[in-house]
């Protein structure tokens, strides 16, 4: 757990730091957007084939090694001279944190019985979501107090203490599986994953039409494709597919997926509204999500002790139903909205995702045989990288056209106000005044489309059923023969 929580709290630590590295390393905005585009890309690579390496190592030497590299990227970060051994070391990081998660998640299923996974669960996602969440305002007080390498310095401690309390006290809970490695697998896997990823992490910057953008998704796609036939063909797969055979695990991706891509747009939107629209500082702005973190932090232990007693239906529909709620109300942002009203609506709508995200996946896995867990768990974070990026995406994309269409009409309207036509510097002068207004409209449309995605989850939600975890039938007679014998 500890360990997953300094993951993923290195995740969006260096959102805040980007200025300060920029201006150190003399770099463009594009240029530094990597270390999160890298980070980013590496998770989406390296998780598929997460399920096949807790299939062939023990967890203990998995982990061990994850822990190992975080460790390295992080004291390479902290020292590094340049911008690319930075990005070199960002990539390294995420080499690690990319086992770690779903290690944990196999492990924790491995370890308690299907009535006891909701509570378990509830802690990891207080991991999950609260790592993230704290991230950008504890970079906020650091960037403003010290220098951005304390920023790695301050992680480097914790992961190697980890490292050193896992190699005498971690046990394992499974031995490793002799199954052979499959490079076109990996390969395809890399392609498809990274191609989706990369494209759409583009697309917000580069648009759409970017020939880099939409060829990157194509071949991403097409890769992917292939990728899937190949890994249901084969009796080993590395990522196997069939996890969505089962109803209720297809349901709670589906679930997921639509939840991702709504809870992105206030990850997004929001420091492009209050840092850029109503000039409020970095550590103002993380401040403003603190208590949203917060109130996560709080509510995953009692969602999954919920979840225990009442399954994830109750939980989801609650839960979504506040996140459209509250963002619908996002959708009515103006250049004078109270900063305590946004405080309060943010942390509402993350105490709504709260009471679905991790009940949700619970839900999804506890549906699935044994044999099936790290696939399912690999699955379940490669659809969390990919929702996220593509919901980013289309989320930033729709607040940009959006932005151009409204500034467009008010210019226009404000021009056939005029007697006469303005000179070229007056409709400058026009558009520049214009511009912040429009870009609030266009945060509001992306609000809007957030919460017509959220609707999509909360219908979903209605579907859910109660379930213990399964096994296959084969299995069932196996274990019933032992018992015979015995």
């Amino acid at each position: 757990m500890i360990g997953a929580f300094v993951a993923l709290l290195s995740n969006t630590l260096l959102n805040i730091a980007l200025p300060s590295i920029m201006k150190e390393f003399a770099v463009t905005a594009p240029t530094v957007q990597w270390l999160m585009t890298g980070y980013m890309l590496v998770n989406g690579v390296m998780i598929p084939s997460t399920a096949f390496l807790i299939q062939k190592y023990t967890a203990r030497r998995l982990f061990l090694i994850a822990m190992a590299l975080f460790s390295i990227g992080t004291l390479l970060g902290g020292f590094a001279p340049n911008f690319n051994m930075l990005l070199i070391a960002r990539m390294v990081q995420a080499s690690g944190a990319a086992i770690i998660m779903p290690l944990l998640m196999t492990v924790l299923f491995m370890t308690f019985p299907p009535e006891k996974r909701g509570s378990a669960m509830g802690m990891f996602g207080l991991v999950m979501i609260f790592a993230p969440a704290i991230g950008p305002t504890l970079s906020g007080w650091i960037i403003q107090h010290y220098e951005w390498p304390v920023l790695f310095f301050m992680i480097a401690p914790i992961s190697i203490l980890v490292f050193i309390l896992a190699f005498f006290k971690l046990h394992d809970t499974k031995e490793k599986v002799d199954i052979k490695i499959n490079v076109p697998s990996i390969v395809l896997s890399a392609i498809g994953f990274g191609g989706i990823l990369y494209g759409f992490s583009s697309a917000g910057n580069k648009g759409w039409d970017a020939p880099v953008v939409y060829s990157t998704i194509i071949i991403g796609v097409i890769a992917l494709t292939v990728f899937i036939i190949q890994q249901l063909k084969m009796k080993q797969p590395m990522l196997d597919f069939r996890v969505y055979k089962y109803p209720m695990f297809a349901l709670s991706s589906a679930i997921s997926v639509t939840l991702n891509m709504a809870m992105f747009s206030a990850m997004m939107l929001m420091p492009i509204y209050l840092q850029n629209i109503r000039g409020i500082s970095p550590l103002d702005s993380g401040l403003l999500m603190l208590p949203g973190a917060l109130a996560m932090a709080v509510m995953s232990p009692i969602t999954g002790k919920i979840f225990d007693k009442y399954g994830a239906k109750v939980l989801s529909v609650i839960g979504l139903a506040i996140v459209i709620v509250t963002t619908y109300y996002f959708s009515q942002l103006t250049d004078t909205t109270a900063y305590m009203t946004l405080v309060t609506l943010y942390t509402v709508r993350m105490f709504g995702i709260a009471m679905v995200m991790m009940p949700v996946m619970t839900s999804g896995l506890n549906a699935i045989p044994a044999k099936y867990t790290p696939h399912g768990t690999a699955m379940n974070s490669t659809i969390s990288q990919v929702s996220g990026a593509i919901g980013g995406a289309l989320l930033v994309t729709i607040m940009s056209t959006r932005t151009a269409t409204h500034a467009a009409e008010m210019v226009g309207a404000a021009v056939s106000k005029l007697a006469t036509p303005p000179s070229d510097s007056a409709l400058a002068e026009i558009k520049q005044q214009i511009l912040s207004k429009a870009t609030i409209e266009g945060i509001n449309d992306a609000f809007l489309v957030s919460a017509g995605v959220a609707a999509v989850a909360l219908i979903l939600a209605f579907f859910l059923k109660r379930n213990k975890s399964v096994e296959e039938p084969q299995q069932e007679v196996v274990v019933a023969k032992e018992v015979v014998s015995q």
